[in-house]
């Protein structure tokens, strides 16, 4: 269940976001501008709201009147960006592991196994193609044991090709991993294929 009642602030940006879904796997959609990343950013820990709550499966991340606001490091929040923003010194299994914390849940060989990149670990990032680029930073981001996924546009840096490659991936990450996701998109096709529920900021 994904409870949000929000108001953010950022210089002359102002706006109340208020999503109530109880689906596993939410689409944000909406112009460029209406705040769709700002909302990743305050579930992440990374912009303070002016006010209001935030709840994901019953845990409070955030609620301005009670005096709530965990630190990002114990939010247990995976955020995969538009670009995959993997360190370019370190090779893939590096960069797996970079990621990894104490628990179980999602352990290093299932996660390589999942999202296919067995063959990708001793390679390093600048040889990996934008669609593989992305399924390693899923895996780094799986390896952080969250309990929520934030997906911020992941396909948007990629060609068709590419983009039509990773879907299924993103399918295999949602049905196996039963983590509750929210995914930003401007393109319907990628929210058709992927979320149970759609929220639009307008």
């Amino acid at each position: 269940m994904l409870r949000i009642d929000i108001e953010l602030v950022r210089g002359g940006f102002r706006r109340h976001v208020r999503i109530g879904e109880i689906s596993r796997v939410v689409a944000l959609t909406g112009p460029s501008g209406a705040g769709k990343t700002s909302v990743l950013n305050a579930i992440a820990g990374l912009l303070r709201p002016r006010s209001g709550r935030i709840e994901i499966d019953g845990r409070v991340l955030f609620d301005h009147a009670a005096g709530v606001d965990l630190p990002t490091h114990r939010r247990r929040v995976g955020y995969v960006f538009q670009e995959a923003r993997l360190f370019p010194h370190l090779d893939v299994r590096a960069n797996l592991r970079y990621a990894r914390r104490a628990g179980e849940r999602f352990g290093f060989d299932a996660v390589v196994e999942l999202l296919g990149i067995g063959a990708l670990l001793g390679r390093r990032t600048a040889n990996l193609s934008g669609g593989e680029a992305q399924r390693v930073a899923i895996g780094r981001a799986l390896l952080s044991q969250p309990a929520l996924l934030l997906f911020d546009e992941p396909l948007s840096a990629l060609d068709q090709d590419r983009r039509a490659e990773l879907i299924p991936w993103l399918q295999r990450v949602r049905d196996e991993t039963g983590l509750p996701m929210l995914y930003v998109s401007h393109t319907l096709d990628d929210v058709r294929r992927l979320a149970g529920a759609v929220h639009h900021l307008g």
